[in-house]
């Protein structure tokens, strides 16, 4: 997609977002696998919805201009 957009100044990137603290993700989940999937990540923890998001902004951003065809993880270290 970043190759067939050449010229055009629109970049394209995915988000790869990690396991994220909301209602979809702890649906059905035993509280010890939620504890197994905040131990499992590097920063010990779940991040919100929020966290993303601002992964995705920074997309938006001037500063960004130079990311291009990237997968970016907002997972907190997950790999």
């Amino acid at each position: 997609m970043a190759k067939e957009l050449k010229g055009t100044r629109i970049t394209a990137n995915c988000v790869a977002p990690g396991a994220t603290a909301t209602d979809m993700f702890f649906s059905g989940k035993s509280e010890e696998r939620v504890e197994s999937a905040k131990a499992t990540n590097p920063m010990e923890r779940l991040r919100g919805g929020r966290g993303h998001a601002r992964g995705v902004g920074f997309r938006c951003a001037d500063a960004a201009e130079w990311v291009n065809g990237q997968v970016i993880r907002v997972n907190g270290g997950s790999v």
